[in-house]
Order: C-alpha cells, then sequence, then structure tokens
C-alpha cells in the first residue's frame, strides 16, 4: 500500500477514484507545522532562523499520519504545485522523518487519471529552492507583523496590524481616494448631427475646426459654432475603408479569471476564489462521480500543454467549422516578472461541456466553469474581422465625422465577447451607402454638456489587476490580502467600490511618514522579484531577509521613539451616560467612531455613535418616515427607519418607501433596479442611479 499525502480533504475522493486500491489518500488540510501563532519565533541573532512547531490543532491528525505513515511501502507528498505546496511537503517530510533529498515529491497541475499517472511515474526531491523563497516570505511578513504592528497599535488605535503586501495594497486604495478628491472637473461640450439616407439612421461627431482638433470649454463657444454651421451644407469630403482584425484573448490567470469573473459575473473575489478551489479539486457530477472540471487555479502563466492545445483545436474544429481554427496554434507570451511554474487556468477536458454538467453544479460554480471553459476555447480560435469605414464631412471650417463598423467573420467573439465601456461606446453598425461630394440631410443637431470625470475608485478586481501590473504579491496572495482589508476595517465597500475607512487613512497617512522606503509599490514589487531569485537559486534567503531587516529596523526605532500619533482625541458631547452621569465622549476604535464614557476607566459604558448630519438614503416603506445607511461593526451597511421605536423598519437593501403590487411587500433598489424584496417583481421604469448612503 501506498501513502499519498495531499492538503485538502476535498480532492480525496477524486484522487482515490484514478489511483484504486493499491494507494491510501491521507489530507493533512492545510499546514501541519508553522511559526506559532502566539509568538514570534524568528532568532533575528542567529542568521534568521525560524522555529516551526507542530500545529496544536493537528495533534491527532499529525498522530494517524505517522501511524498510516509507518504502514506504508512508500510515501509520496502531493501538496499544491506552487511555493506554499512545495513549503507544507518539506514540513510534511520533516514530521514523517523522510530525508526531503529521496524522491518523495510528486505533482500534477490537474487531477485528472491521465495527469495524476503521469506525477506517479516521475517523483522528484522536494524543491528546497522554492521551499526557502516561501520561508523569507513567511519570515519577512512575521517581521512586520511583530514588530510593525504593536506601533501602529501604540499610535494609532488598538488591536491594528500591517502586512508587508497588505499595507501597500492599502495605500494604493487610499492614494485614489485622495486623487479623487482633488479632482477639479473640466467642462466641454460634444456636438453631433443626425443623418437620414435611404432610411438609415446614423450620426456624425464634431471633431474638427481648420483641420485641427477641437475642444469646446463653454456654452459660448457652442453657440458660436452652432451660429457659424447654421444654414451650412454637410458635405461629405472623404471616405476611408479598411479591414481590421481582433486576436482573440490568452486563456486565463489567476488575475485575469478573477478580474473578469468579478466584472461579467458580478461575484465577489473570496466568492470566485471559493468557486475556482471546488472546480479545481473536484465536484460531484450526476453518473461520473467525483470528478475535477479544471487545471490549477494559481498561476501567472498563459501556456497550455501541447495535448491540450490540439485537442481544443480539434474540438473547436467539429463544433464551429475549420476556418475557425488559426492555421498555427495561437501562443501567448507571458509576463516577464510571471513565475511561469504552471499551465493557465483551463477545463480538464473540453469534452465536458458547461452544459452537460449545469445541473450538476452551484449556479456559481457552473457560471465560472462557463467563462473558464470559453476562455480557453476562444484562446484557440481565429482572430475576428472587422470592415470599417471612417467618413470625413466638411460644414465650412468644421469637419464631422462618422464611422461604421460591421463583423464580416466572428472568429473568437463566436464564443467569448471581450468589450470593455469604452469598445461599447465606439461599436457601431452599418452606414447606408455614402459618395464623396454628396450633400447629406441633416435631421437634427444635438448638444451635450459633459464634464471630466475622476478616476474611478478602485473595485476588488481592479485592485487585483493594479497589483499584478505593478507587481506586488503574487497569485497566491491577491485574494487574501484585498479581503483582509475590508475584514479589519480598512476600507468599506460602497456598491463594488472599496472605500478607504478614517482608519485606514490614519494607518496609510503615518506609514507614509515612518516607512515610506519599505512600505512602497517599488520597493515592495523589487522584494517579490528578490523572491523570485531564491527560488530560481539565484540568491540566498538568508540574504534577501538580511537586507530586509537592516533596512527595517531602524525605521521601527525611529517610528517607537516619535512622539508623532495619529490617535483620535476625545470629542465632549452633551450626551450624558445613562449608567454614571457623565458626558459621553466621541471615540475613535478599530471599528470606527463610537459613544464612550467619559468617567473612563471607572465607567465602561459605550455605545454607536451616529452623526447628526447623515441624509436619509430612503423612505420607510412601513410608516412613511426617512431612513438612514447605518454601518455594523464589520463596516457593512445596513438601513433603518428613524423611528427606531415605534416602528423599527429595517433591512440590507435600500427601500424605495413603496409596496410590491403583488405581495406588499417593501420595494427595494439593487443599483439601477427596483424590485420586491420578496417575489420576481421587477419595476419596468427603474431608471434612477442608485442613491448615495
Amino acid at each position: 500500500m501506498k501513502l499519498v499525502v495531499i492538503e485538502a480533504p476535498a480532492k480525496r475522493d477524486t484522487l482515490k477514484k484514478y489511483l484504486g486500491d493499491g494507494y491510501e489518500v491521507f489530507a493533512t488540510k492545510g499546514h501541519i507545522r508553522d511559526l506559532p501563532a502566539k509568538s514570534f519565533a524568528i532568532d533575528l541573532n542567529n542568521n534568521y532562523e525560524p522555529h516551526y512547531e507542530n500545529n496544536p490543532d493537528k495533534k491527532e491528525l499529525i498522530a494517524e499520519l505517522k501511524r498510516k505513515a509507518s504502514k506504508a511501502d512508500e510515501v509520496l507528498i502531493a501538496t499544491d504545485p506552487d511555493r506554499e505546496g512545495e513549503a507544507i511537503s518539506w514540513h510534511v517530510a520533516y514530521v514523517l522523518g523522510l530525508d526531503p533529498k529521496t524522491k518523495c515529491r510528486i505533482q500534477f497541475n490537474e487531477i485528472s487519471k491521465k495527469a495524476v499517472f503521469k506525477a506517479l511515474t516521475e517523483p522528484r526531491e522536494i524543491n528546497l529552492n522554492l521551499v526557502n523563497a516561501q520561508q523569507a516570505r513567511r519570515v519577512m511578513d512575521r517581521i512586520v507583523g511583530y514588530k510593525l504592528s504593536p506601533i501602529l497599535s501604540k499610535k494609532i488605535a488598538p488591536k491594528l496590524s500591517a502586512g508587508r503586501v497588505q499595507s501597500v495594497a492599502l495605500k494604493l486604495v487610499v492614494d485614489r481616494e485622495k486623487e479623487i478628491e482633488e479632482f477639479k472637473a473640466e467642462e466641454y461640450w460634444l456636438v453631433s448631427a443626425e443623418h437620414t439616407k435611404n432610411s438609415v439612421k446614423f450620426k456624425s461627431n464634431l471633431t474638427n475646426f481648420k483641420n485641427k482638433k477641437i475642444k469646446i470649454e463653454n456654452k459660448e463657444q457652442v453657440d458660436k459654432v452652432l451660429e457659424e454651421i447654421k444654414g451650412r451644407d454637410f458635405v461629405v469630403d472623404t471616405i476611408t475603408r479598411k479591414n481590421s482584425k481582433s486576436h482573440a484573448p490568452a486563456p486565463f490567470t489567476t488575475s485575469t479569471m478573477q478580474q473578469d469573473a468579478g466584472n461579467k459575473l458580478g461575484m465577489s473575489l473570496k466568492r470566485i476564489t471559493s468557486c475556482a478551489q471546488e472546480l479545481y479539486e473536484g465536484v460531484e457530477v450526476k453518473g461520473e462521480g467525483k470528478i475535477a472540471l479544471i487545471t490549477y487555479i494559481r498561476t501567472d502563466s498563459t501556456r497550455v500543454s501541447t495535448d491540450a492545445q490540439n485537442a481544443c483545436r480539434d474540438f473547436i474544429s467539429q463544433k464551429y467549422g475549420k476556418e475557425f481554427v488559426p492555421q498555427k496554434p495561437n501562443i501567448y507570451a507571458t509576463k516577464s516578472n510571471a513565475q511561469d511554474a504552471h499551465e493557465a487556468i483551463r477545463p480538464i477536458s473540453m469534452q465536458i461541456t458547461p452544459e452537460m454538467v449545469k445541473d450538476s453544479l452551484t449556479k456559481d460554480n457552473y457560471r465560472l466553469y462557463k467563462l473558464i471553459y470559453e476562455r480557453f476555447m476562444a484562446s484557440q480560435m481565429s482572430e475576428a474581422e472587422y470592415s470599417n469605414v471612417n467618413v470625413s464631412i466638411k460644414v465650412g471650417d468644421y469637419t464631422f465625422k462618422a464611422t461604421g463598423k460591421t463583423l464580416e467573420f466572428a472568429g473568437f467573439t463566436a464564443v467569448y465577447k471581450e468589450y470593455t465601456e469604452e469598445d461599447k461606446e465606439k461599436a457601431s453598425g452599418k452606414l447606408p451607402k455614402l459618395e464623396e461630394g454628396e450633400t447629406l440631410q441633416v435631421d437634427e443637431i444635438k448638444t451635450e454638456q459633459k464634464f471630466t470625470k475622476p478616476p474611478a475608485r478602485y473595485t476588488e478586481t481592479s485592485l487585483v489587476k493594479a497589483m499584478e501590473e505593478k507587481g506586488i504579491g503574487r497569485p497566491a496572495t491577491y485574494a487574501a490580502t484585498i479581503t483582509i482589508l475590508t475584514a479589519r476595517n480598512y476600507c468599506v465597500k460602497d456598491g463594488k467600490s472599496l472605500v478607504p475607512t478614517e482608519l485606514g487613512r490614519h494607518i496609510t497617512e503615518y506609514l507614509d511618514k515612518f516607512f515610506h522606503s519599505v512600505i512602497n509599490v517599488k520597493f515592495t514589487a523589487y522584494m517579490e522579484n528578490r523572491l523570485d531569485d531564491i527560488a530560481e537559486d539565484k540568491d540566498d534567503w538568508h540574504d534577501v531577509v538580511d537586507s530586509f531587516w537592516n533596512g527595517f529596523k531602524g525605521l521601527l526605532e525611529k517610528a517607537d521613539a516619535s512622539s508623532v500619533t495619529m490617535k483620535s482625541k476625545p470629542i465632549e458631547t452633551d450626551i450624558i451616560c445613562e449608567k454614571c452621569g457623565h458626558k459621553m465622549y466621541i471615540r475613535e476604535g478599530r471599528y470606527g467612531k463610537f459613544l464612550g464614557c467619559s468617567n473612563f476607566p471607572k465607567c465602561r459604558n459605550v455605545k454607536p455613535y451616529e452623526t447628526e448630519e447623515k441624509k436619509p438614503v430612503g423612505k420607510c416603506p412601513n410608516c412613511g418616515k426617512n431612513v438612514y445607511a447605518l454601518k455594523t461593526k464589520r463596516g457593512k451597511f445596513f438601513y433603518a427607519c428613524e423611528d427606531r421605536e415605534g416602528c423599527n423598519f429595517m433591512s440590507w437593501d435600500i427601500p424605495t418607501g413603496e409596496k410590491c403590487p403583488n405581495c406588499g411587500e417593501p420595494l427595494i433598489r439593487k443599483g439601477k433596479i427596483v424590485k420586491c424584496s420578496k417575489c420576481n417583481y421587477t419595476k419596468d421604469n427603474a431608471n434612477e442611479t442608485e442613491e448615495k448612503k
């Protein structure tokens, strides 16, 4: 009997199905040996040696693992195929007394019969370079967590934590919010003409004056343009026709999957990660048992195996026709800073279509599998082909332009649409047949006042994109890093947007003042590259940690010795403590502002603080009074009637004040949609924008 050691119990049934009776599969449920949770455990005076301990809550599991290993003919460690998985393999080998230089390690990028049996024929040594890269990350993160967090707690608010990458991600969110606040909108105007020819309506836009680009900044300039083109003919000057092609997008990496699923499916980062993990580990499929549907989900590579590529091309040819398969397979360049340790995220088998497993999957798992499946198929398809027509129209000294774009060959777009909002605005259909020199009919001249917009707040998915582009973190860390920002109330969600709290701003301001040389994008990306060098045996992990600590410890000493503090001073109020009769103070805590008794510590009375200047967000459907947005301890908003005693209406969604005509329950607002809070009723004319909290 051979013992195969894995991490996740969810994989066990999938693997057992392929391995059969000659193997036993044992799951460690993650780390079994790690740095202790409640002590620093790094010897700064002894080459940064970490002190690992068996996890206390894994005592019985470790005993069972040792028992099974002692009876096994061979132990094969098949933890996840990344640096953390390699480190877990190393710890498992230590606990079992195995030499990591023996061929005890196997890995597979997908849980399929072919991949698993191939791995069994290719056991290898544990890669200590990968282990050391992970060890260096773990040690540096422990140094930051244990040395910087107490200073933040002392200088700002109790029980705060800092993270080497987490704090830089927070800085991105805070800096973006400052950009938005400092943004000054500029007025501009658009002028367009509506035309009709042969019953075809189309539009042209004013672009030039005397052959130079025109920018109209105010109403006076608009009126001048209108006066000068009044009564003049719109004459077609030039017509340019050209063909264009659009190449298929690359298959998913962790980052692009998270971005696309967030944008197209509206899923949270946490939900995307959970669904992807389930699809990778295996799901119960009717008639098949437990099978895995996709390859490993933590990757920054767009590379795919030749076998998978050929199978996909054959499938496309059979389903769509040979013209949808490019002459040469599509190969995509991987970014220079990518680890490129695994393939891109793809379906294990093209024969298992999303529709075949739809009834076996949860709604979100089905939607994510469909997205991954279609993206991979599209990545191996032919280019989309378009015909474009650009028409220049002269009106005196002014030039208007009309464009037409039509799809001539669908190519990959037959499967997968990848239009951005900008593309949607530019997209247009066919123009009528026009001739140079002809005069166009003008139905109407339209003007529109516009204002430049500030940069958009980060969402979870756009923050993932920014982190990837800037080289902060790696595929396995994006979701955990971003999720922790809201979990610790450094940011809150406003719809999909991430908004820094006052606490988050204070943390970033303090770190900028004392730790700017370490907690910044450039340095964090540099350290990620040094971790990559360790993994590739180009650097020693002790040297990397040493260079980090030597620069960091001086900053810690300076910050700790400084009298600078960002603690919020208590603000006296006229509210009387009902327990002792003293006045209540507005204080700042980890979860925002609260009311605390001025007689502290003799009186420890606290209660929620609600600002008087809050604006109502809606009307109560029960009594018609105002409804206000209130924040929970965890930073989530709920909505409550101002009459907290007489009515006491509360909802997690914004009420409109109306009742459903079908069932009588409150109508709520979900983005731009007004719907019933209970039944399927949706209000047809609900097109107002979402009210601000």
